[in-house]
């Protein structure tokens, strides 16, 4: 059945010479992978940009519930990128965040709050001028709630952050998996802060680099085979 979408460009994997295995967050199906043959040949109507993570996209596909790899009939950009292809820093947290996210979005249902948040996230990161080695933590913080797993903020003032249950507390829990103090205080001024706000969430490359560590870890606890993630270490050198 053919059927139209927007949807965000999540991994893309050469799968011969002449086609790739795209991995798309569609607005109307969730996931899916899509199979694409000829990118940048002159009569393709897929070029390589369109392919970049995060590009968000219109497409027209051939969907059969059910299937794993789906087709794709035509595909055109619906966001025009000014600021992400162009900035290093930004490029960087650009893939960061696409990785993170085809590790966390597993399910096939669509999610329509969850995308227009992507999608307003993406466009933040595209334009935003103040505040970006913030950008990240604020991202991540606030797509945990999509997931299911925002932190408990009801004792929001306690010492430290138990990362295994999602509360705070104010004794270590008896796990290895919590943040101390100095950390969650920074964690706490994380919760409340916004893309428009994050340019005051003042932090040294120490601090920042901790948090990130406290927030990847986070997710690893609550996502079932939430990896490693390889583009950590290129961010992480990126702001050290």
């Amino acid at each position: 059945m053919l059927s139209k979408t927007t949807g965000i460009i999540l991994h893309s994997i050469k799968y011969t010479d002449s086609a790739s295995i795209v991995t798309v967050y569609t607005q109307q199906f969730g996931r899916v992978s899509y199979m694409v043959h000829g990118v940048n040949k002159k009569k393709s109507m897929c070029r390589a940009a369109l392919l970049q993570p995060l590009s968000m996209v219109e497409m027209d596909v051939f969907h059969v519930p059910g299937k794993d790899i789906q087709r794709i009939k035509d595909l055109r950009m619906n966001y025009q990128f000014t600021g992400i292809p162009f900035n290093p820093v930004k490029n960087s947290l650009a893939l960061f965040l696409s990785e993170v996210l085809f590790k966390s979005l597993r399910q096939t249902e669509p999610d329509e709050n969850l995308y227009l948040f992507l999608e307003n996230s993406i466009q933040q990161l595209d334009c935003c001028e103040e505040g970006i080695a913030n950008f990240h933590l604020v991202f991540l913080i606030k797509m945990s709630r999509y997931l299911g797993f925002a932190p408990n903020t009801e004792d929001g003032g306690a010492k430290y952050f138990d990362l295994m249950n999602g509360v705070f507390s104010e004794q270590k829990a008896l796990h290895m998996h919590y943040l101390l103090p100095e950390t969650t205080i920074d964690f706490i001024s994380l919760l409340e802060t916004d893309y428009a706000g994050m340019h005051r969430l003042i932090l040294t490359r120490e601090r920042r680099s901790v948090l990130l560590k406290g927030l990847v870890e986070y997710y690893l606890l609550h996502i079932p085979e939430f990896h490693t993630l390889h583009s950590l270490a290129v961010l992480q050198s990126l702001f050290d």
